[in-house]
Protein backbone atom coordinates (compact mmCIF):
# COMPACT_ATOMS: atom_id res chain seq x y z
CA UNK A 1 0.00 0.00 0.00
CA UNK A 2 1.30 3.62 -1.18
CA UNK A 3 2.00 6.06 2.22
CA UNK A 4 1.51 9.41 1.72
CA UNK A 5 4.99 10.38 0.86
CA UNK A 6 4.74 8.27 -1.98
CA UNK A 7 1.63 9.69 -3.43
CA UNK A 8 1.86 11.40 -7.55
CA UNK A 9 1.65 14.60 -7.45
CA UNK A 10 -1.46 16.23 -9.53
CA UNK A 11 -2.03 19.81 -10.35
CA UNK A 12 -5.67 20.46 -11.30
CA UNK A 13 -6.43 23.56 -12.77
CA UNK A 14 -10.19 24.79 -12.92
CA UNK A 15 -12.09 27.80 -12.46
CA UNK A 16 -15.36 26.08 -11.16
CA UNK A 17 -14.83 25.59 -7.46
CA UNK A 18 -17.76 22.31 -8.42
CA UNK A 19 -15.25 20.14 -10.67
CA UNK A 20 -12.55 21.18 -8.21
CA UNK A 21 -14.26 19.89 -5.17
CA UNK A 22 -15.32 16.64 -7.68
CA UNK A 23 -12.06 16.33 -8.74
CA UNK A 24 -10.33 16.58 -5.75
CA UNK A 25 -12.62 14.11 -4.18
CA UNK A 26 -12.33 11.46 -6.51
CA UNK A 27 -8.68 11.60 -6.80
CA UNK A 28 -7.22 12.15 -2.91
CA UNK A 29 -7.80 8.79 -2.22
CA UNK A 30 -5.12 7.46 -4.91
CA UNK A 31 -2.69 10.85 -5.40
CA UNK A 32 -1.78 14.28 -3.73
CA UNK A 33 -4.28 16.89 -5.19
CA UNK A 34 -2.74 20.48 -5.82
CA UNK A 35 -5.51 22.77 -6.65
CA UNK A 36 -5.08 25.95 -8.73
CA UNK A 37 -8.43 27.96 -9.77
CA UNK A 38 -6.80 29.94 -12.72
CA UNK A 39 -3.38 29.42 -14.85
CA UNK A 40 -2.18 32.66 -13.16
CA UNK A 41 -2.49 30.91 -9.67
CA UNK A 42 -1.17 27.63 -11.11
CA UNK A 43 2.25 29.25 -12.37
CA UNK A 44 2.23 30.72 -9.42
CA UNK A 45 2.48 27.52 -7.32
CA UNK A 46 4.74 25.98 -9.97
CA UNK A 47 7.27 28.91 -8.70
CA UNK A 48 7.06 28.30 -5.27
CA UNK A 49 7.91 24.99 -5.80
CA UNK A 50 5.24 22.93 -6.26
CA UNK A 51 6.18 20.35 -8.83
CA UNK A 52 3.42 18.22 -10.07
CA UNK A 53 4.02 14.65 -11.70
CA UNK A 54 1.12 15.47 -13.88
CA UNK A 55 -1.31 17.98 -14.57
CA UNK A 56 -5.07 18.33 -15.02
CA UNK A 57 -5.60 21.75 -16.90
CA UNK A 58 -9.01 22.91 -18.23
CA UNK A 59 -9.18 25.28 -21.34
CA UNK A 60 -12.38 27.36 -21.13
CA UNK A 61 -11.24 29.51 -17.63
CA UNK A 62 -11.35 33.76 -17.94
CA UNK A 63 -7.96 35.80 -16.97
CA UNK A 64 -5.70 32.87 -18.97
CA UNK A 65 -7.64 30.47 -20.60
CA UNK A 66 -5.96 26.35 -20.82
CA UNK A 67 -3.93 27.10 -24.29
CA UNK A 68 -2.11 29.93 -22.52
CA UNK A 69 -1.50 28.08 -19.81
CA UNK A 70 -0.08 25.44 -21.36
CA UNK A 71 2.21 27.36 -23.14
CA UNK A 72 3.79 29.34 -20.50
CA UNK A 73 4.05 26.05 -18.05
CA UNK A 74 5.81 24.31 -21.30
CA UNK A 75 8.43 26.89 -21.73
CA UNK A 76 9.32 26.11 -17.43
CA UNK A 77 12.21 23.75 -18.49
CA UNK A 78 11.52 21.94 -15.49
CA UNK A 79 8.04 21.44 -16.37
CA UNK A 80 8.98 20.02 -19.98
CA UNK A 81 8.24 16.13 -19.49
CA UNK A 82 5.61 16.77 -17.36
CA UNK A 83 2.19 15.24 -18.54
CA UNK A 84 -0.47 17.88 -19.11
CA UNK A 85 -4.31 16.28 -20.19
CA UNK A 86 -6.29 18.90 -20.80
CA UNK A 87 -9.80 18.49 -18.92
CA UNK A 88 -12.91 20.35 -20.40
CA UNK A 89 -16.03 20.60 -21.65
CA UNK A 90 -14.97 20.84 -25.53
CA UNK A 91 -15.35 17.88 -27.23
CA UNK A 92 -14.94 19.25 -30.94
CA UNK A 93 -12.34 17.50 -33.18
CA UNK A 94 -10.29 20.83 -33.44
CA UNK A 95 -9.88 21.59 -30.12
CA UNK A 96 -8.99 17.56 -29.30
CA UNK A 97 -6.72 17.62 -32.55
CA UNK A 98 -4.95 21.00 -31.92
CA UNK A 99 -4.33 19.35 -27.93
CA UNK A 100 -2.52 16.39 -28.90
CA UNK A 101 -0.50 18.51 -31.73
CA UNK A 102 0.92 21.09 -28.95
CA UNK A 103 1.65 18.18 -26.78
CA UNK A 104 -1.17 16.94 -24.97
CA UNK A 105 -0.93 14.10 -22.99
CA UNK A 106 -4.76 13.42 -22.99
CA UNK A 107 -8.29 15.40 -23.86
CA UNK A 108 -10.65 14.21 -21.13
CA UNK A 109 -14.03 15.16 -21.53
CA UNK A 110 -15.95 16.87 -18.83
CA UNK A 111 -18.21 15.48 -16.82
CA UNK A 112 -16.10 12.38 -16.56
CA UNK A 113 -17.10 9.17 -14.03
CA UNK A 114 -14.52 8.32 -11.33
CA UNK A 115 -12.89 5.05 -12.02
CA UNK A 116 -12.67 6.94 -15.72
CA UNK A 117 -10.35 9.34 -14.93
CA UNK A 118 -8.37 7.69 -12.35
CA UNK A 119 -7.62 5.19 -15.19
CA UNK A 120 -6.60 7.91 -17.60
CA UNK A 121 -4.28 9.68 -15.44
CA UNK A 122 -2.93 5.73 -14.11
CA UNK A 123 -2.38 5.15 -17.74
CA UNK A 124 -0.65 9.02 -18.54
CA UNK A 125 1.47 8.61 -15.22
CA UNK A 126 2.95 5.10 -16.47
CA UNK A 127 3.46 5.83 -20.08
CA UNK A 128 5.34 8.78 -19.09
CA UNK A 129 7.46 6.72 -15.75
CA UNK A 130 7.88 3.74 -18.31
Amino acid sequence: METNDEKKKILVVDDSEVQLSIVEGFLNKKYETIIARSGVEALALISKGHIPDMILLDILMPEMDGWETFNKIRGISLLRDVPIAFFTSLEGENEKLYAYTIGAADMITKPCEEEELINRIQGILEKHSA
